[in-house]
């Protein structure tokens, strides 16, 4: 289930997204009655919005669902292709707004109001749930959105590869690029970091032992180890070595699997299928250090459920979603675990995922356990893509990091006064 956190969007769709939740709040009472009616207990029909998640029967299962709830109608929009949020964000400015969507922690919604306080929904259950995400959704001391699955990132590699090149698992961005070329052959590349490289940004940043923002809202990424990891970056780009331009982007396996790289940077959710293609001949590893003050990395990514607080059916959408992703274990276990793998939010639910409890999975749990990040719901959406354009203009472009740093800092800067004053 390529559950795609919000760093790992084309420029195009960050863009988007960014003018959209920008427009949330000076057009907030746009928001209103959908008009929608029928079936259900309650006489109200609700609409949920999701994202064509890759893997079979992912669809099938969320519609499933809905049909099992017997408090509304609930019609699902299963939204296709590269477009999710620029469909969502101007729908939720119409009267055709869903009541229930899916997407990540973003400030800028809980500040225009867009979604709905679901404190009194989690607080029953708050223990169950791993602190980190709770503490992701979470804005003076209320709570926002329910999180369904969280997806650790991680590089895959073959290791009877390794074993014939003679190298061992990287620890430090040096050695991945060392291990890089030695794996390179003339029809395997050494690594594929996706299409645009923006899926490993967070984890270069805080594999120098950085931070996007600190606790205090303020920019943290701007360090001397963010640039020696982006000028690392650029070796490792122009070297050759480097699997640019796959058919398939990073969250898709398709380049592992059918041999044209020995490493892949993706996502858990990719773990049934590379173990399908490859059997035992598997292995997963963090974003390794950079730098001397820094320490290896995985991204923990995922998707939550929101309600859409500017509809007219609020208190039936609360109903619901408590339905689904607090009452029906059986569902979200369900969702964690037969799509793809994926990390229950749930500790009683993830303890008794044996799928998860040995191998490559056990592995991965480990890995995201002692390595993992969860990304600040402060930022945004533009801030994103000014990082986006940190990796283009630095790593793809050649640009002086620090220079390239300097005209983020000024993105950032001004979505941060807007944002925190």
């Amino acid at each position: 289930m390529s559950a795609l956190s919000n760093s790992n969007w084309d420029r195009r769709s960050v863009l988007r997204a960014a003018a959209g939740l920008a427009a949330l709040g000076p057009l907030a009472a746009c928001g209103g009655n959908t008009g929608r009616e029928g079936g259900g207990s309650s006489g109200k029909g609700l609409v949920q919005y999701f994202h064509a998640y890759g893997e079979a029967g992912t669809e099938q299962a969320i519609k499933k669902y809905a049909k099992a709830y017997d408090g509304a109608n609930v019609t699902t929009q299963w939204i296709t292709g590269n477009n999710f949020e620029q469909k969502l964000f101007p729908a939720l400015l119409t009267d055709n707004a869903p009541d229930v969507f899916e997407f990540h922690p973003q400030f800028q919604l809980i500040k225009s109001g867009q979604v709905a306080d679901l404190t009194d929904l989690i607080d029953p259950v708050k223990d169950d749930f791993n602190p980190a995400d709770i503490a992701s959704h979470t804005v003076d001391g209320k709570i926002y959105g329910i999180r369904m699955i969280d997806d650790p990132q991680f590089f895959y590699y073959r290791p009877s590869l390794f074993e014939k090149a003679k190298v061992e698992v990287p620890q430090t961005l040096e050695e991945l690029i060392e291990v890089a070329a030695k794996l390179t052959t003339s029809k395997v590349k050494g690594a594929f970091l996706g299409n645009d490289l923006t899926s490993v940004q967070n984890p270069l940043i805080w594999s120098a032992g950085a931070d996007t923002l600190d606790d205090k809202n303020q920019i943290a990424y701007h360090t001397d180890g963010v640039a020696e990891g982006l000028k690392l970056l650029r070796k490792l780009f122009t070297s050759g070595d480097l699997l640019l331009d796959a058919p398939a982007d990073f969250w898709d396996p398709s380049a592992f699997t059918q041999g044209l790289t020995a490493i892949q940077w993706s996502g858990m959710w990719a773990m049934p299928v590379i173990q399908k293609a490859l059997g035992d001949d598997v292995g997963v590893f963090p974003f390794p250090k950079v730098g001397n003050s820094g320490k290896q990395s995985v991204l923990i990514s995922g998707w939550s459920m929101f309600v859409n607080a500017k509809g007219k059916n609020v208190d039936a959408a609360k109903e619901y979603v408590k339905w689904l992703w607090i009452d029906q274990k059986k569902y979200q276990e369900d969702w964690a675990l037969s799509y793809g793998f994926h990390i229950p939010p749930r500790n009683s639910i993830a303890q008794n995922a044996t799928k998860l409890k040995s191998g490559l999975p056990a592995e991965g749990v480990k890995l995201a356990t002692d390595f993992g990040h969860f990304e600040k719901i402060g930022w945004t959406q533009a801030m994103i893509a000014g990082f986006n354009d940190v990796m283009a203009n630095a790593v793809r472009k050649n640009g002086n990091p620090d220079a390239v740093l300097d005209a983020c800092d000024k993105t950032v800067d001004r979505e941060l006064k807007k944002l925190f004053g």
